[in-house]
């Protein structure tokens, strides 16, 4: 196989102009030093997300406080991120409910296909995110900080909207 070797030309100096560039780079720089600057002030200020903003998970519970999960084990083959780890387990009463849930963070891409796959609605991608932590091992959702997450739920898809079926 051949090597091929491009020659490309200098730019002539009749034709560009050199102090000419270097001046409209400075002309644009003098516009934004203009700009009137805004500010947030964030801890007070929020700003208002996107009803379809996915941010940290959250577990519905029933009125008793058991999880609303019947660990069919949906949500960890749907998402493609392997994010989820499920060990089910069944009561007495043949009940089936997550012995071991949880949600690595680091590797989840919040895609929503947990929560579009499964049928009883027991987890939601939430509209929190302000998730900062001091250790790598807090971003590690287990079954009981799942249940006391209280922020809202996602919005996947708006059903008066037309253009999102």
């Amino acid at each position: 196989m051949a090597i091929s070797v491009k020659v490309l030309d200098r730019p002539h100096p009749e034709t560009t102009s050199y102090l000419r560039a270097s001046l409209k780079g400075m002309a644009l720089t003098f516009r934004h030093i203009a700009r009137r600057k805004v500010t947030q002030q964030y801890p007070e200020d929020q700003t208002d997300l996107s009803p379809r903003w996915r941010g940290t998970h959250r577990m519905e519970v029933h009125a008793d406080g058991r999880p609303k999960c019947v660990a069919c084990g949906l949500c960890p083959t749907g998402g493609p991120a392997n994010c989820i780890r499920l060990v089910g387990g069944e009561d007495d009463q043949g009940n089936r409910y997550p012995v071991v849930y949880e949600i690595d963070e680091f590797r989840c891409i919040f895609c929503g296909m947990c929560q579009e796959v499964c049928p009883v609605e027991a987890i939601h991608v939430g509209r929190h995110f302000e998730n900062a932590e001091y250790t790598r091992d807090r971003f590690v959702y287990d079954l009981d900080r799942l249940m006391e997450q209280e922020h809202p739920a996602t919005l996947l898809w708006d059903p008066s909207d037309p253009r999102s079926e």
